[in-house]
């Protein structure tokens, strides 16, 4: 449930959605500070400042790629995707936020554009996933032994690591260009292959500082399920994604603020 898009009762979770449409609309009132294109099965990670706009491209066509936030200056305060998807929806897109885990709790990231069909797919999927989570070499040790380090995990905790952050600090990520969803009978997480063609990105608007970080997935746009007994490799569904940073003009920002966290009693107090 969209708790403050209830026109009835829009709650203290209400905003300025005006403020984002413009943001949205107003391209020609930004300057680019950052064009990077993240090769295939690998990480990156970038700051991003309070007011400032990201901007993650397809750049040569579908490719899935993990995305995980933190307070720039205490990433104590990190993205929560549980509390995110109870409050916007198990998927995202434009309107929607990303909120940050206790005892901070607010918006960290507002979307402001989103080129993808939010249309649900036949099996009932949507894009940009909050269900799942990143791959990680765990799993597959786990699972069959398999000492296998081409994962997202691992992409992400090498991408934070000039940040002074570890493999902890990596934590539940959004999907984004990922189509997922729940069989209805048995509620099982089920994934299809990225909608996303050229040119197709995904936007935000930043309301901290921000540390950024994505992983091209290694299973590219999951389409070819592989990494099997026979050694099958999906390579050739891997492809870039271009992550763009800019500078909005002054006079968008007027009326904005940094969200503050809400203000409560001690949890240890009786």
């Amino acid at each position: 449930m969209r708790l403050y898009r209830d026109p009835d009762n829009p709650g203290r979770l209400a905003f300025d959605e005006g403020f984002y449409r413009r943001i949205a609309a107003e391209t020609g009132r930004r300057r680019q500070v950052l064009d990077h294109v993240v090769p295939i099965r690998s990480g990156y990670a970038w700051p991003l400042r309070a007011g400032q706009v990201a901007r993650l491209v397809a750049v040569e066509g579908p490719q899935v790629c993990d995305l995980n936030l933190w307070n720039l200056e205490n990433p104590r305060e990190r993205f929560w995707a549980a509390r995110s998807r109870q409050i916007q929806g198990a998927h995202v897109t434009a309107l929607d936020r990303l909120w940050s885990c206790l005892p901070y709790l607010r918006p960290m990231v507002t979307f402001t554009n989103d080129t993808i069909s939010t249309e649900p797919t036949a099996a009932g999927g949507r894009c940009h996933d909050l269900l799942g989570t990143r791959c990680d070499p765990y799993l597959y040790k786990l699972l069959d032994d398999r000492d296998f380090d081409v994962t997202c995990h691992n992409n992400l905790t090498r991408a934070i690591a000039p940040f002074h952050l570890t493999e902890l600090d990596v934590h539940d990520v959004l999907n984004v260009f990922q189509v997922t969803g729940l069989d209805p009978v048995h509620e099982i997480y089920f994934m299809e292959p990225s909608p996303a063609r050229k040119g197709d990105f995904l936007e935000f608007f930043a309301e901290i500082d921000l540390l950024c970080a994505i992983s091209t997935c290694p299973s590219g746009d999951l389409s070819q399920w592989g990494w099997g007994e026979d050694g099958s490799d999906p390579l050739a569904a891997c492809r870039p994604i271009g992550v763009e940073v800019y500078e909005l003009d002054g006079e968008l920002l007027e009326g904005w603020r940094i969200p503050e966290s809400p203000r409560v009693k001690s949890v240890y107090s009786d």
